[in-house]
């Protein structure tokens, strides 16, 4: 096959069916129908004498040549973008936009009204959406521009361009006039670690790390809430003796508007850092560079 054969649409085709593994995916990627894809792949695979992909169970497999196929399609396409992007101007004010990131339901509550405020002044036909990716998924998911960046502490998290926000650290939040606060003001270390038996708790699967402390403090016993989601869990401990484990950042802002008193344990893992992430395939794309620096511009804390 000669390259002067080969519509570039098609690789856009193989790149995102590559990706998502699955046909549906790969058309919903691309905006774009599900039997146009597949007619680009037939095209593609006439071209090559390949199949290129097999089916498997809900999903695609790629033959041999299309696994040695893909590091340089996407390379290729990547400096494609880049090259086109640097040219490309990017106006927020007139900008209908729609920017996919990923977001713990914490962060939303944390991050989202201060982003939405400064997007009403400074770009208001530009949209966000919010979209959960598993960590394991989450390079592929920015290279491939199904989100445009990532949020939050993400230490599994890797070959991914970041800039690190603030720092952070779990703490313990109770309701206002709880008996335990006290009492435990007057506690240090490991005397106001081993003192946590006399709480019960509640807890967020969003946010597993808040899990792992109380496990290794052997807590576990003393859950009596473990729920989907991890921001009804404030409203739950001011209407009740119940204690959570939760980010000081975020805990702050809710005892600012009164009812909730923190303790600050030392807690194992009670550290950690907010970081944004996203792909070098848009490194220099115009409207990924100006969100990036907004949100670096609204968030990070020297």
């Amino acid at each position: 096959m000669h390259i002067k054969d080969l519509d570039l649409n098609l690789l856009r085709v193989f790149d995102a069916v590559y990706r998502a593994r699955k046909v549906g995916r790969a058309a919903e990627m691309l905006d774009l129908t599900q039997p146009a894809v597949s007619q680009s792949l037939t095209r593609l695979r006439l071209l090559l004498n390949d199949p290129l992909f097999m089916r498997v169970g809900g999903g695609v497999q790629p033959t041999p040549r299309a696994a040695r196929l893909a590091p340089a399609v996407r390379s290729a396409l990547g400096l494609l973008e880049q090259a086109l992007g640097e040219a490309a101007q990017f106006d927020p004010q007139r900008s209908h936009k729609t920017f996919r990131i990923h977001m713990s339901d914490i962060g939303e509550g944390r991050f989202l009204p201060d982003l939405m405020v400064a997007l009403r002044e400074r770009a208001p036909g530009v949209r966000i959406e919010t979209l959960p990716v598993p960590a394991a998924s989450m390079a592929d998911a920015l290279d491939s521009g199904q989100v445009d960046f990532a949020f939050g502490f993400l230490p599994t998290v890797k070959d991914t361009q970041r800039v690190q926000l603030l720092q952070d650290r779990y703490i313990v939040m109770l309701r206002a006039g709880h008996p335990f606060a006290a009492a435990a003001r007057r506690r240090k270390g490991k005397t106001l670690l081993d003192s946590l038996h006399e709480l019960e708790f509640v807890a967020g699967r969003t946010h597993s790390d808040t899990l792992r402390i109380l496990q290794l403090l052997k807590l576990e016993d003393r859950i009596r809430l473990t729920a989907e989601h991890f921001m009804v869990l404030p409203a739950i401990v001011g209407a009740t003796d119940l204690a959570v484990v939760m980010p000081r950042n975020i805990a702050q802002g809710f005892a600012a508007s009164g009812g909730y008193t923190l303790i600050e344990p030392p807690f194992p893992l009670r550290d950690f850092t907010v970081s944004l992430h996203w792909s070098r395939r848009f490194e220099t794309d115009p409207a990924n560079r100006w969100l990036r620096e907004t949100l670096v511009e609204l968030f990070s804390v020297p």
